[in-house]
């Protein structure tokens, strides 16, 4: 019997990078698996429910929420992995840009957690949010970006003395810097002081940490977990 057999897992911005990789990785450990994005069509197997909605827009959310639960239940695992990233110096960051890196990497995150922890809470689960290097260490052009995941780090403090004693766990993974298509439009290879993309993490290599941390006995309470390139 595989790791995750007869769990739900449910990832969120699962069409491409990190949340990609994990969705596949719970998969082919067994999980039932939920994935949702903007760029997903509704389509459902045995296995597998794919769902498209904009996780910064609460009524898809509560919407989405309700579909899940009444036809799969209440996740045994929710990967809060959807966001996205800026790369600007402070004078180049826009208000509304600004808003848009909260709304992408804070609110969408509180209003999945909103929408399924209650329900988890009555059969237990594991939250397993994904932070980023920058919610613990600062960089130049990141005033929006770090802003939002030093938030959602302190979102993810808040809910484990919330959630403590529920047998709901939560546990913030923290990956630094991760060859996805995220780093297109910023080519960090023709930057002084950035990683080269072929001294990055891969995809694979946090979704493997994510496996690691979904599998790990009941009786193991996991905080957070950093990881990076080695050096």
């Amino acid at each position: 019997m595989t790791a995750l057999a007869g769990r739900v897992a449910l990832v969120t911005g699962a069409s491409r990078g990190i949340g990609a990789a994990a969705a596949l990785a719970l998969h082919a450990a067994g999980a039932r698996v939920v994935r949702v994005a903007r760029s997903l069509s509704d389509t459902e197997s045995a296995s597998r429910l794919d769902a498209r909605a904009d996780l910064t827009d609460s009524a898809q959310v509560d919407a989405f929420a309700r579909r899940v639960i009444d036809a799969w239940g209440a996740p045994d695992i929710l990967v809060n992995n959807a966001g996205g990233f800026l790369l600007a110096s402070l004078d180049r960051t826009t208000p509304e840009a600004f808003e848009g890196q909260l709304a992408a990497n804070l609110r969408a995150p509180f209003l999945v957690a909103r929408a399924f922890l209650p329900a988890m809470r009555a059969r237990g689960g594991h939250l397993i949010t994904i932070g980023s290097i920058a919610d613990h260490h600062a960089f130049p052009e990141n005033a929006a970006y770090a802003a939002a995941k030093y938030g959602l780090r302190g979102l993810h403090e808040v809910l484990r003395e919330e959630y403590r004693g529920t047998g709901v766990r939560c546990t913030l993974l923290s990956p630094g810097p991760t060859d996805t298509g995220l780093w297109d439009p910023v080519d960090p290879d023709s930057r002084p002081g950035f990683t080269p993309r072929r001294a990055m993490l891969r995809a694979d290599d946090v979704a493997e940490a994510i496996l690691w941390v979904a599998t790990r006995p009941a009786r193991v309470d996991l905080e957070s977990l950093r990881m990076g390139p080695a050096a």
